[in-house]
């Protein structure tokens, strides 16, 4: 009875033991995930920083005081209200982007860095905003996160924080601005869509001046074609006629200069002397008959002679 009393007391010495053995194994040994820093401090004072990987403490004396993500982080930054050069209250947030480079001032150079950030970024778009009019704000984005992400990086050096980039999210003008805004491109646009119907119109007119000229041109360089061709061919046509003519003539005395040519043309102008006053004879007109029908032989014999010297002088040219 008494060995099994004695035994009882040592069993639960040995638990204890062991319990305790298990609590300083764990808390000697510390893992660190990759991206992640643990600072140390030993006796209330800062000993080191464990980067990732397998780490043994002391076990009572070490204690893990500060953990820190080394990843790029983003930190949202409220919005708030800022004046404009022009004296027009808007509301602005953006995201501030930024990474722990050094843990160790991290911990001990300010209490939240990440609070302090976003702060120092409020301030910042608050100067910056004053310095612009409300429609160069839209326009200069760019300049406002380079102007925020310079002056918070500069302030957060100490803070062992690196300021990667600032994002501007929203500028939200007053519901009356945003009312006049819209108004001013409506008649923007408006005024765009007049300029360029007029400009549509104007040169159409100019396409419309160009071909009735064009037509015109060709129209009377056609009808000056036409005329120039018409006359050359009145010329030719003339010409012919004339050349015509003048053959028939040379062959009519050549004619008359042959044997009993000059009989046959007696013989011709008495026929068609008979024949126009046969034809005189069968219409209603007045007509006068020679006194004297034997004068007709006379008036042929004069007309031959006629003949006879106009046909000579032909030949002779």
């Amino acid at each position: 009875m008494l060995a099994a009393i004695t035994i009882k007391p040592l069993t639960i010495v040995l638990i204890v033991v062991l319990v305790l053995a298990l609590i300083v194994f764990f808390k000697t040994i510390r893992i660190v995930p990759q991206k992640q820093a643990i600072i140390i401090e030993r006796l209330g004072k800062y000993s080191t920083t464990l980067e990732a990987g397998f780490h043994i403490l002391a076990p009572f004396i070490d204690r893990v005081a500060y953990r820190h993500t080394l990843k790029e982080q983003a930190v949202d930054v409220p919005p708030q209200q800022c004046i404009t050069r022009d004296n027009i209250a808007v509301e602005v947030d953006g995201i501030l982007y930024m990474q722990v480079g050094d843990p160790k001032r991290a911990s001990y150079g300010i209490n939240n860095y990440q609070f302090a950030a976003a702060q120092l970024a409020q301030t910042t778009m608050r100067s910056v905003m004053g310095k612009l009019e409300l429609d160069k704000t839209f326009e200069e984005r760019d300049t406002i996160n380079s102007a925020i992400v310079e002056a918070v990086d500069k302030a957060s050096d100490p803070w062992g924080v690196k300021v990667t980039r600032y994002e501007v999210k929203n500028i939200l003008p007053p519901q009356s601005i945003k009312d006049a805004m819209e108004k001013q491109m409506r008649a923007e646009r408006e005024k765009r869509a007049t300029i360029a119907e007029s400009e549509g119109d104007r040169q159409a007119k100019i396409n419309r001046s160009e071909g009735d000229r064009q037509e015109m041109i060709a129209r009377s360089e056609g009808e000056k074609q036409k005329r120039i061709n018409e006359a050359e061919g009145r010329a030719i046509e003339i010409l012919k006629v004339a050349e015509a003519t003048a053959n028939g003539i040379r062959e009519i005395a050549s004619a008359i200069n042959e044997k009993g040519g000059v009989n046959a043309v007696n013989l011709r102008i008495a026929e068609q002397y008979l024949d126009e006053f046969g034809k005189l004879a069968k219409t209603n007109n007045s007509i006068i008959i020679p006194s004297d029908l034997s004068d007709i032989a006379g008036m042929i014999k004069a007309v031959s002679s006629v003949i006879k010297d106009k046909t000579e002088s032909v030949g002779q040219a």
